[in-house]
């Protein structure tokens, strides 16, 4: 049996590069402290024996580089594209069998979540983790079938339409949802994650 696989897409946690929404409101030196540690946590947490953890990181050769992240993890570069371009690469050519990805900065992803993702494409050809804003924190895919051409295209990306657009470029997939977890992007997300 292929062991699935999650990746986890990273930004170098340099100031002004990363969570730029929240440096806004806290300062980019800020931001970017918080980013790297909540990303060195979330991947604390997330090593499991289930799945083979994968790092995407950006910018590409800086962040296959950086000793930010474990070295004993393998990386992939995100490469260029807007934020479904290079997921859809992600998910066509990391591994083999199920793959899920999500993002950095979601505090409250814990292997119990990632667990019934992977569960859910047991029975599903597609799973998406709901955000409250109407995006999502998880996508996944069973990858039995081929993916569509227009896969994550003609997406609303960073809008309450997000997570709707993208169900609509999977039109023949059995999709199943998981948990609802938010991300931060403001300071106000922030305050709620403590």
């Amino acid at each position: 049996m292929i062991r699935p696989t999650l990746v986890i897409m990273l930004k170098e946690p340099r100031p002004g590069r990363v969570k730029t929404r929240l440096g806004r409101e806290i300062g980019m030196t800020a931001a970017a402290w918080w980013f790297r540690h909540q990303t060195a946590r979330l991947i604390r947490r997330l090593e499991d024996p289930r799945w083979r953890l994968v790092l995407a990181v950006a910018p590409d050769r800086a962040g296959l580089a950086s000793r930010v992240w474990p070295a004993h993890l393998p990386r992939v570069a995100q490469g260029q594209g807007d934020l479904g371009a290079r997921m859809a690469r992600l998910l066509r050519g990391v591994g083999q069998g199920p793959i899920c990805i999500i993002g950095g900065d979601i505090p409250g992803i814990r292997a119990a979540h990632v667990a019934r993702a992977f569960a859910a494409l047991g029975a599903h050809d597609a799973v998406f983790g709901p955000a409250p804003d109407g995006g999502y924190w998880l996508i996944g895919l069973k990858r039995s079938g081929g993916i569509p051409a227009r896969f994550l295209g003609d997406v609303r990306w960073s809008t309450e339409h997000a997570l709707q657009d993208s169900c609509a470029t999977l039109p023949d997939a059995r999709i199943a949802y998981v948990d609802t977890l938010r991300d931060v992007d403001t300071a106000a997300d922030l305050a709620q994650a403590r």
